[in-house]
C-alpha cells in the first residue's frame, strides 16, 4: 500500500507553488515585541535579508532546508536563488571587508604613507653632518696602497696578480 502511495504522483497546484516559495516568519510564544507577520517571499530573500530579525532568517532558512530536501528539479528558479544567497551570499562572515569606494581612501593613504616616509629621509639627511673621512676617495685610495703592502687575498683579492676591480674605493 506505501509502495502504491510512493509510487505515485502529486500535482503542483498554482496555490501550492505560492506557498512553496514564501515562508512565514516563526513567532515565538510569549514574546511581547511585535513582529510582522506577513509572508516573505523567497523571490526577494536577497534585498530583504539584512532588514530580518535573526527569528524571520532563522524561519526562511529552515523552510529552505525543508524545501531542499524535496527533488531539485521540481524547485523553482526563485527557491533555487534564495537557497543558494542563504548558504553563500555576501552576509554574516561572508560580508565584504571593505565597502565599494574604499580604493580610493586606501591607494591615498598609502601615496601619504610613503611621502611622509621620504620627507623623514630627507630631513634626516639634511640634519645629518657631513660623510667621514673613511668615505672620501683618497681615503678609499690609500686603503687600496695598504691592502697591497699588506698582501691581503692573495688569491682573488686586491693582491692578486692581474687584479682589476677597484678595490675599495666606493665613491664616485
Amino acid at each position: 500500500m506505501q509502495a502504491l502511495r510512493l509510487a505515485r504522483t502529486t500535482r503542483v497546484t498554482p496555490l501550492r507553488v505560492r506557498a512553496l516559495t514564501t515562508a512565514a516568519p516563526s513567532v515565538a510564544s510569549g514574546s511581547s515585541s511585535s513582529t510582522s507577520a506577513s509572508v516573505i517571499p523567497l523571490s526577494n530573500v536577497e534585498a530583504q535579508w539584512e532588514k530580518m530579525s535573526s527569528e524571520e532568517q532563522l524561519a526562511v532558512h529552515q523552510q529552505l532546508e525543508a524545501i531542499q530536501k524535496k527533488d531539485w528539479k521540481e524547485l523553482s528558479i526563485d527557491e533555487k536563488k534564495a537557497a543558494y544567497y542563504v548558504a553563500f551570499g555576501p552576509h554574516g562572515p561572508r560580508a565584504p571587508i571593505n565597502p565599494p569606494g574604499s580604493g580610493v581612501k586606501i591607494a591615498f593613504g598609502t601615496f601619504a604613507l610613503i611621502a611622509t616616509s621620504g620627507l623623514i629621509y630627507y630631513g634626516v639627511r639634511q640634519l645629518g653632518g657631513p660623510p667621514p673621512k673613511t668615505m672620501t676617495r683618497e681615503w678609499q685610495e690609500a686603503s687600496n696602497e695598504r691592502a697591497k703592502e699588506q698582501k691581503i687575498n692573495p688569491i682573488s683579492g686586491i693582491s692578486s696578480e692581474g687584479y682589476s676591480g677597484k678595490g675599495f674605493v666606493q665613491s664616485k
